[in-house]
């Protein structure tokens, strides 16, 4: 198959799950035989930029075209205005069989949407969670939803839930049960397989080998549920001696605040902010921490967890995550998005060395068998199969 993947975030961009996400899927397909080409933009982070966007690029077989942003601020604020999209667009499109969208209310979808009806090209839409109205610019998705958003929902041969209740939010936007595949995150198993010394990150930031680490690694965003973090660990800390609470990501618009925050808790001195993370020292995180929390006020299928679940590190989530029930009592520990309850669970997994080493095993098991790419690939073969077929 000739696919088009249409992602406003890739690679050499190094965080964010849908830049994972999209990259490892092309890097999959490609593996089984497929032609695969990605339109992306040509943001970094809030100042980098690709420096070279003209032409197409090729990274590990997958041909790329990388569009530039009107304005780097805006699309850090994930406002995407890709100059040159629709004329590419209107040129190439016809030369796709499939196109699959892993954006939903954005100017690249937009543009794309259009001449993929124009030229009868099937497409398939993943929203990667972000279907709900009910958080973050709720007012702004509301209105591009009457204008556009259901339209491009209405005409997708397919769209990808990756939970439950992600099916359960589509069929409320007025899809149609038989349009709805459930297709859940990967991670690329290839990079856990030699993982770090433990005690490595514990050296590079100073920390001893007895301290409990306590670990948040996920763009500093109120939605994240740091905040919470921060006042359930102040109570703990109380309670708990030697222990470390560290946060590592880049700021999602949070990260003054959250500093704001844990100093009038004092705890400043028990938090470490390290910034962003990425590939060996990432890993070193995930092994030297006791614990991995992600205390989200809302969640669909975080790939840090399954990160977390390959290092052998136990979790925490909230039940606003998506894969709670996958989570609880198997990997880690559920708790509702309160202090109290996030405190206890955490004093719970900090205080029982069986319980950290069951989990951290079921961790390791699950991700082998559910988020392995080469099975999810071939479930997402088959849904652009079955759009394929329909078009005949």
């Amino acid at each position: 198959m000739r696919i088009l993947l249409v992602s406003s975030t890739f690679p050499p961009r190094k965080f964010g799950g849908i830049t994972a996400v999209s990259y490892n899927l092309a890097r999959s397909l490609i593996k089984r035989g497929h032609d695969v080409t990605v339109y992306t933009t040509d943001i970094i982070d809030r100042r980098a930029r690709i420096p070279d966007t003209k032409g197409v690029k090729q990274l590990d077989g997958i041909k790329v075209y990388y569009f530039k942003n009107v304005s780097n601020w805006l699309a850090s604020k994930r406002f995407y205005l890709p100059v040159g999209l629709t004329r590419m667009a209107r040129k190439e499109l016809s030369n796709f069989g499939i196109i699959h969208l892993h954006d939903f209310r954005s100017l690249l979808a937009l543009i794309v949407h259009h001449y993929a009806k124009k030229h009868g090209i099937p497409y398939v839409l993943q929203a990667h969670g972000s279907v709900a109205t009910l958080f973050q610019k709720g007012w702004l998705k509301r209105i591009f939803d009457v204008l556009w958003g259901h339209r491009i929902l209405k005409d997708a041969s397919k769209v990808i839930a990756l939970t439950e209740a992600e099916r359960e939010q589509y069929k409320s936007m007025g899809v149609s049960e038989d349009k709805i595949e459930i297709v859940p995150n990967g991670i690329d198993l290839s990079e856990f397989d030699s993982l770090p010394q433990r005690g490595e990150f514990r050296r590079k930031y100073g920390l001893n080998d007895n301290q409990r680490i306590i670990l948040y690694l996920a763009r500093i965003n109120k939605i994240k549920g740091p905040d919470l973090l921060a006042k359930s660990f102040a109570e703990l800390s109380k309670e708990v001696d030697n222990v470390k609470l560290v946060f590592v990501g880049p700021d999602g618009g949070y990260l003054p605040s959250l500093k704001k925050l844990v100093g009038e808790l004092k705890i400043s001195d028990k938090v470490l902010f390290t910034g962003p993370l990425y590939g060996e020292k990432k890993l070193e995180a995930y092994v030297d921490a006791d614990v991995y929390v992600l205390p989200s006020v809302y969640e669909t299928f975080p790939v840090s967890v399954l990160e977390a679940c390959a290092c052998g590190t136990p979790v925490i989530v909230t039940d606003r995550c998506g894969i709670a029930d996958v989570i609880d009592g198997q990997v880690g520990l559920v708790v509702t998005y309160d202090k109290n309850q996030l405190q206890d669970a955490l004093q719970r997994v900090l205080s029982d060395d069986q319980m950290r080493q069951r989990f951290g095993n079921g961790g390791k098991s699950l991700v082998r068998e559910k988020s392995n790419w080469s099975k999810i690939t071939e479930l997402m073969e088959s849904v652009y199969l079955s759009c394929l077929s329909s078009r005949i």
